[in-house]
């Protein structure tokens, strides 16, 4: 499913309900498993975690596609570490923005 979702981002310009509802449902999954296997405090929530895991599957996607010729099941594994990459960047560009005096 995660692959068919980068394909239809990639191709496909019409947009039905059940489209959204399977980005959604993949990014909540993608950005719980990222945020669960990096653990820390994240100042997010559930909306920046399905961002994150939104943006992870789909960068994710790409480049297990892009590296692989069958994707089955690498696909998942690529769009986790892609959104722990994202988190990594998040926790970085959120801890310098945090000014202390």
């Amino acid at each position: 499913m995660l692959h068919a979702l980068s394909i239809v981002a990639a191709t496909d310009s019409s947009v039905d309900v059940g489209s959204i509802l399977g980005y959604l449902v993949v990014g909540l999954i993608v950005g719980v498993l990222a945020r669960f296997l990096l653990p820390g405090d994240d100042p997010m929530g559930i909306i920046g975690t399905i961002i994150v895991g939104i943006i992870g599957a789909v960068i994710g996607g790409w480049a297990a596609g892009a590296i692989f010729k069958d994707t089955a099941g690498v696909d998942w594994i690529a769009s986790i570490i892609a959104a722990i990459v994202l988190l990594l960047v998040w926790r970085a560009v959120a801890g310098r923005s945090d000014v202390r005096h």
